[in-house]
């Protein structure tokens, strides 16, 4: 289809769907319009790659979050279609941004875990390899985030407003029933999927995510007042992201969604290959279905169900047959994220489930006695233990293989969180470092560093970018290419200083140092640390008449969950330093704070390209991996952090004079977390970190514009204080300031800093999902 007849179907649908001549219809109109026919083009590319892909082996990967960003800019580019659609809109008085921006962020994902499982698909689909996502179709997000008097209000994520998403197609037909309970007490849940066009780069492969909803069975419930209550529990399941599992009744519903997802996954699964004629027992020849984390655990032994129950298959063959049909990626090292569930909540919602994972247990023991292990060794693997259900131990032990996301997450699970299953099953366990796609975080979110790039090297990066991008390191005296360099990265600043200006209100330099802090707000990840080096900044400042510094404009987005007081005090923290420091003039034409409401994928777009610093701080071996670090790198972005999880693998290519790193590491952490830190000593020892503990224990005294009681970071106190400050913020403080030094020193020397940028996107290849896909085929997958 060229322009013209693009732009005349469009002006023809538009008018046909709102009843109104061009000029009068608004920027949503048009986008749904827009969208409805970009789908269109793309239809007859989907039905193919399904008709190629129906006869192969297929990969499922299941997953909580797919945290998919929009999807109309990000499609076009794909297929190819965006400069002519650009032109068609423009020449019909359009601009296309303006629609661009009419689309909502799809509700599916919360952090790096959802993100990294929408490049995982986009690559797939780019390399044409036949992988499906099987999740959740939230009707509310995680929520939108607004602050208010400087604190974190959370509202409903609303972004199936119209009922219906415009990308998505409802497959009603293949819907299949979730049973809860047993007995007198069964509840039926209708699961109905939603199939969401994947689309990889240049539109040949487009591979699905599937998303399923709970509705009600069709057969009413003879009480009216019962059915009442049957819809509402059912619809709960699919309405919101991580509902709060602080109380009884939140963990129940966490459990109801996590068996809903991998129960109707498996069935649909199941269903579909027996319908083909095929043997049950070739089921793993023709599906893997890789595990994100333990959230789809229950899909283990709902897979022996389902062989067991519903094909009458025996046990011990059903066992082996799903051992080789999953493998289980572990995403965390916190002992709280490796997930158990009293078994009593199991037993009650899937008591058939809960019958068979005692059996697994219980041939594990038998296994494991039969190799002659001993009573305390078996007790430190036991899946069911404490009255709690281990859910990595049963992914560990349902699964033909374990990766972790890092080199040195791989090693702290092999040496340390599952250190004894790892002596059981050596041969299950590799590493998959994970990377990010550079369709969306370069070439769609940095154009004009794509184009620089494409210029000099040729444009196979797009694809191949872990071998394409080292070719950059020719230019690295090349002063032209390097002033290239900087004008982008301004040109970036400058865009996002203009949208921070007009929805903040809050006007900052574009040629200070931009230093950028995004991600999840937890303890671990230590955005504390990074406020606190502001504090210090700020009052150094304030009371030295011969301190000065670099500019810098210190920029965060993180959301906290509802029921994490400690991350909302540190939420309300950074924005009471922000209202203090911008409306301080003494101070804030060197110093500038921000916090970005609402952080999401199409913020982030705006904000990695316009990085000078990427914030990797987390307490050294907590972080699984981080993905943003692979984000920022590739726009430039020299890495502030711990060696922890991925930096440790930036590190080691970029090297000490093109990163700054700090802190403790992974064992000195582990060594000093068995001993008492006697941080009352630690405090008094410093004055400045004693000035920083008065500015927590006295905000009222600040000069907010904010109403402050003495106890509004109380949280906070007790948790540096009395709860032995349990991430080494104190600790690793001063090297921290150290390093920030040395940043401010590095940022002076505008061609020293290009030549770190230069080195650092060159290098950033290796962080390409492309990548890690490619790994995940060939030694998990075993695709051809």
């Amino acid at each position: 289809m060229n322009k013209q007849e693009f732009s005349q179907q469009f002006i023809s649908r538009l008018k046909s769907q709102t009843g109104k001549p061009l000029e009068e219809t608004t920027a949503n109109e048009r986008y749904y319009v827009l969208a409805e026919l970009t789908k269109e083009l793309i239809t007859d590319n989907w039905i193919a790659s399904e008709l190629e892909h129906r006869n192969q082996k297929r990969v499922y990967y299941f997953s909580m979050e797919f945290l998919m960003g929009r999807l109309l800019t990000n499609n076009l580019q794909n297929m190819g279609y965006y400069h002519m659609v650009q032109e068609a809109m423009t020449e019909i008085g359009i601009d296309i941004n303006t629609l661009e921006n009419a689309e909502d962020d799809m509700g599916l994902g919360n952090g790096g875990l959802g993100r990294l499982a929408a490049c995982f698909l986009d690559s797939a689909a780019s390399l044409g390899y036949p992988v499906q996502g099987n999740t959740i179709r939230y009707q509310y997000g995680f929520f939108d985030q607004k602050i208010v008097e400087g604190q974190q209000i959370e509202l409903a994520q609303q972004w199936l407003r119209r009922g219906t998403h415009e990308w998505e197609v409802c497959r009603e037909d293949e819907a299949v029933v979730v049973n809860y309970g047993s007995g007198a007490s069964l509840q039926a849940v209708l699961a109905v999927p939603y199939d969401l066009p994947i689309i990889g780069y240049n539109g040949k492969t487009i591979n699905t995510l599937r998303m399923w909803s709970a509705q009600p069975v069709t057969e009413a419930l003879v009480s009216s007042a019962e059915y009442s209550d049957y819809e509402h529990e059912t619809r709960m399941i699919t309405q919101f992201l991580y509902p709060d599992d602080s109380t009884p009744e939140g963990q129940r519903l966490r459990l109801r969604q996590q068996y809903f997802f991998s129960s109707a996954g498996a069935q649909a699964l199941v269903r579909n290959h027996v319908s083909k004629g095929r043997e049950l027992e070739t089921f793993a020849d023709y599906h893997t279905i890789q595990i994100n984390d333990t959230h789809p655990t229950l899909v283990i032994p709902e897979l022996v169900r389902i062989f067991v129950d519903e094909h009458g298959m025996g046990f011990e063959a059903a066992w082996k047959l799903v051992q080789q049909t999953v493998a289980y990626t572990n995403h965390t090292l916190l002992a709280e994220a490796l997930e158990e569930w009293d078994e009593i909540y199991i037993q009650e919602l899937f008591p058939r489930v809960y019958d068979i994972i005692v059996a697994i247990e219980k041939w594990f023991m038998a296994s494991l006695v039969s190799k002659g292990y001993t009573e305390s060794q078996l007790a430190a693997v036991k899946i069911i233990a404490n009255g709690k259900v281990r859910m990595a131990y049963l992914a560990v032990v349902g699964s033909f293989s374990i990766n972790g996301v890092a080199a040195l997450h791989t090693d702290l699970l092999k040496n340390d969180a599952l250190k004894q299953l790892f002596a059981i099953y050596p041969d299950r366990f590799n590493n998959k470092t994970n990377g990010v796609t550079q369709r969306r975080w370069l070439l769609y979110s940095n154009p004009e560093l794509a184009k620089l790039i494409t210029e000099k090297i040729g444009d196979a990066w797009t694809t191949d970018m872990e071998n394409e991008l080292l070719r950059l390191l020719a230019f690295i005296d090349d002063e032209s290419f390097l002033d290239r360099l900087l004008e982008i990265k301004q040109g970036n600043k400058e865009r996002l200083a203009d949208y921070i200006e007009d929805q903040l209100g809050v006007a900052i330099d574009s040629s200070s140092i931009f230093d950028i802090q995004i991600k999840r707000l937890h303890a671990y990840k230590r955005q504390l640390m990074n406020v606190f080096h502001i504090i210090y900044l700020y009052q150094r400042l304030k009371t030295e008449a011969d301190f000065t510094i670099v500019p810098r404009t210190f920029i965060f987005g993180a959301k906290a969950a509802a029921s994490y007081v400690f991350a909302k005090e540190v939420i309300q923290l950074i924005n009471v330093v922000a209202d203090i420091v911008n409306n301080d003039p003494d101070v804030n034409k060197y110093l500038r704070v921000v916090f970005i409401p609402n952080y999401n994928v199409s913020k982030a777009e705006l904000l990695f390209p316009a990085a000078d610093v990427s914030e990797q701080i987390s307490t050294a071996g907590k972080e699984a991996s981080g993905t943003g670090n692979m984000k920022f790198m590739m726009n430039g972005a020299i890495t502030l952090g711990t060696l922890d999880g991925a930096n440790v693998e930036i590190h080691e290519r970029v090297g000490d004079d093109n990163s700054f790193i700090f802190g403790l590491q992974a064992d000195e952490v582990s060594e000093l977390s068995n001993k008492h830190q006697d941080n009352l000593a630690i405090v008094a020892e410093n004055k400045q970190y004693q000035k920083i503990m008065d500015f927590l224990k006295n905000p009222q005294d600040l000069g907010s514009s904010f109403v402050l009681a003495p106890d509004t970071f109380a949280k906070i106190v007790s948790d540096l204080i009395d709860g032995n400050d349990e991430y080494f913020v104190f600790s690793d403080l001063a090297a921290y300031i150290k390093a920030q030094e040395e940043i401010a020193e590095a940022y002076s020397n505008r061609h020293v800093w290009a030549k770190m940028m230069l080195v650092n996107i060159a290098y950033s290849g290796y962080f390409s999902s492309d990548r890690t896909i490619h790994q995940y085929a060939k030694d998990i997958w075993r695709l051809g």
